[in-house]
């Protein structure tokens, strides 16, 4: 409804002059969050504000919002495009660093089909709009099509696929963007947003669910004239939900041109706003599906408006949104008629079939994925059809695999005997056929070791599968090198001076049998580190994972940040540790879901700008230590700088402490102030630096006594748990 004194073009100025580009991380804004949810609904209001406190963007916008305005009035009236069904062809840009994110084409299918079902008012519960609505719920009658035809004319899904730590770099749309031109699977340019209707979906968007641009000449042309969504709002399957499912139609619903209900420049529920459509009461907007809401009553009284708000809108932030008006449907079909702002090229016959809109596919491109490519002995996967276009039949070939062929669209395979395999799929369209054969595409690890397992790289020159699986963010990885080690000369090595902010490196283990251990006994995960900041502000991280079931599901059970890792100390050129440099980090927290076969770990480094990293010594023992690194064992010697932190503790209590002598086995008991025991949990305290993490997640809030002890010799101290 357009309100006295306010209109569409009422605009906050802001500091950014790029509404792509925001390198400074916003804080979030709680006040523009859904009810029960923890990122910004959307943000497209922000996003305009920024661009248009450039006086020169804001004065071309208004005068093209002036040229908008005089197309839809003389729109009304005229019944000739009336029945036109208008097409827009659509590409998903999948960018991801092979997370979650990287979601499934299945679950990208569901979001379009949302798209075309709430866009032509086939959704079920449209009959459900209140009584004030029902006669202006309206169908837009248009149509979203996946391209088929990349921009150098290449068949294609109509989705493309680019690894990059951009994904969660949210704060800058443009880098995003930028990453997907420089890396994705299917054409490495510009695709022009006045020709394909970008859909750009990632792990963060500057803590964000969705956001785009009105419509204007400034990025017609550009790859830019697009939609960001995040990777948990797209569809109703896989990462998302049916809660989260209508993002997309209120983004589009942006693109063409609309504001939210209660206007374009601010956040939901701070007053009585318009957006600018005749036929929707001026409201504060809802963050819930509060139905008998009349937010602005007087302001509608002036307009003649006796009735609620138009909570069950797209455009408003509720959870029951289902309709859209008959002057929002006029707003958003006069938008394609635009040329200035490219979309009324991108819905033209003549682009339609330049992007393979509006023609019968043809397969062009066999192709498939599996969720694992490494899996132990005995494991099934079930492998995913990716081919295109017009599919109708499938031929598969799974060396090494049981069933050895299939005609299945999506099989599943069991492999029994270790070793790397080839998968082939021929699939066809009844008239036309295509073969994908990749070699070496599933690796079945062999018989996993037992305990105790011990790993300090000296038979290694470079890490091969499948004892070891180095996955590479891009530049540098994890490798061998034969010139520095705690124990011997060799060691794991990440050159993390120079490399990118955010790359992220992992190294992933075999599996390992720890089926053996009893509920008598404990497990630790001991590794030996050394790294080294390069400015007080450097931000690496280093994760620690475990998996109990080979892979497919990786949880985080220890973190490390550079100030824990470095301290005060810095190295400015690339840096080689000293023996004093090393760090021994004892993982109590090995606990009875890991116990099995199929056991394994994997180490993660995120870049933040730090030097190198090397790790050594990895050790894994139940009960007491029994192998390699215990060899010698002296007797108990005076610990040095032992320090509790946090204390009081929440989930977990570190202890840090140095010895002058190696190869200590130590015991920790936990017991109440009563003297009860609690726990025990064996260490094997190594020469130098000593970093103990003890779980405290199970124990209830008060205060705790823990004793280090060997041989009848202890310290004790006291802790809290909050």
């Amino acid at each position: 409804m357009k309100k006295r004194l306010s209109t569409l073009l009422t605009l906050t100025l802001c500091a950014s002059n790029s509404v792509f580009s925001q390198h400074q991380e916003r804080k979030p804004d709680k006040e523009n969050m859904r009810d029960g949810e923890h990122v910004e609904y959307c943000i497209t209001h922000k996003k305009m504000n920024a661009l248009l406190s450039n006086p020169e963007h804001a004065k071309q916008f208004a005068k093209e919002q002036q040229e908008f305005d005089n197309a839809l009035h003389a729109k009304k009236g005229n019944n000739s495009t009336k029945a036109l069904e208008y097409t827009i062809p659509v590409v998903f840009h999948v960018l991801h660093n092979g997370g979650a994110e990287n979601i499934s084409k299945d679950q990208i299918m569901s979001a379009l089909a949302i798209l075309n079902r709430d866009y032509a008012m086939l959704n079920p519960d449209t009959i459900s709009v209140q009584p004030p609505f029902q006669s202006i719920r309206s169908k837009a009658d248009i149509k979203f099509v996946l391209a088929t035809k990349a921009p150098n004319g290449a068949c294609f899904s109509g989705i493309t696929r680019t690894q990059s730590t951009a994904t969660s770099n949210g704060e800058d749309g443009q880098a995003q963007v930028n990453a997907i031109i420089a890396g994705n699977d299917v054409y490495n340019n510009q695709w022009p947003g006045n020709k394909y209707l970008n859909i750009f979906i990632c792990q963060d968007i500057g803590g964000a669910a969705g956001y785009t641009t009105n419509p204007w000449s400034g990025t017609a042309t550009s790859m830019y004239n697009g939609i960001w969504v995040l990777s948990t709002y797209v569809g109703d399957i896989g990462t998302s939900s049916t809660y989260t499912s209508r993002t997309l139609t209120h983004e589009v619903g942006h693109w063409l041109n609309l504001s939210h209900v209660w206007g374009g420049t601010n956040n939901p529920g701070v007053s009585c706003g318009s957006d600018g459509v005749s036929d929707t009461p001026a409201c504060i907007g809802s963050t819930s599906c509060m139905l008998n809401s009349n937010t602005c009553s007087s302001d509608n009284a002036y307009w003649g408006f006796d009735q609620v708000d138009n909570v069950e809108n797209y455009m408003d932030y509720s959870y029951c949104s289902k309709m859209f008006t008959a002057g929002q449907v006029d707003r958003m079909r006069t938008a394609l008629t635009i040329a200035s702002t490219g979309r009324a090229n991108m819905v033209s016959a003549s682009n339609l079939t330049a992007v393979g809109a509006n023609t019968a596919p043809i397969l062009c491109t066999a192709k498939f994925s599996a969720p694992r490519r490494v899996i132990c002995q005995g494991e099934s996967i079930q492998f995913t059809d990716e081919s295109f276009n017009a599919v109708s039949g499938w031929n598969w070939t799974f060396a090494g695999g049981s069933p050895a062929t299939s005609i299945a669209q999506n099989p599943t395979v069991t492999y029994n005997t270790p070793g790397t395999y080839a998968v082939q799929l021929e699939a066809t369209d009844g008239a036309n056929s295509n073969t994908a054969n990749i070699v070496d595409y599933i690796t079945v690890l062999p018989a996993p070791t037992g305990l105790p397992y011990y790993e300090s790289f000296e038979t290694f020159t470079s890490f091969t599968n499948p004892l070891w699986f180095v996955r590479n963010g891009g530049g540098n990885q994890w490798a061998v090198t034969t010139t520095v080690g705690r124990t011997g000369t060799n060691s794991a090595k990440l050159e993390n001076y120079g490399q990118a902010v955010n790359q992220i490196d992992e190294l992933e283990s075999r599996s390992i049998d720890l089926s053996g251990i009893t509920s008598s006994t404990n497990a630790t995960l001991s590794f030996r580190y050394a790294y080294r900041k390069r400015t007080s502000t450097n931000t690496d991280l280093f994760k620690v994972f475990l998996s109990k079931d080979c892979g497919e599901v990786w949880d985080v059970r220890k973190t490390l940040t550079a100030a824990t890792m470095s301290g005060a100390n810095l190295a400015t050129s690339q840096w080689t540790p000293t023996p004093a440099d090393w760090v021994t980090v004892h993982m109590t927290n090995v606990t009875s879901a890991y116990w099995n076969e199929n056991f394994r770990f994997k180490f993660q480094f995120t870049a933040g700008g730090g030097n190198n990293i090397y790790i050594d010594d990895i050790n894994i023992y139940a009960g007491a230590p029994s192998d390699d690194i215990v060899l010698g064992i002296t007797d108990l010697e005076s610990f040095q700088n032992i320090n509790l932190f946090p204390n009081p503790a929440e989930n977990e209590l570190q202890i840090s402490f140095s010895s002058q002598t190696g190869n200590m086995q130590l015991e920790f008991a936990i017991t109440d102030l009563s003297g009860k025991l609690i726990k025990t949990l064996p260490v094997n305290a190594h020469e130098g630096s000593n970093l103990v993490l003890i779980e405290t997640s199970d124990l209830s809030a008060g205060t705790y006594l823990i004793k280090m002890s060997r041989s009848g010799q202890e310290r004790t101290f006291h802790f809290v748990k909050k």
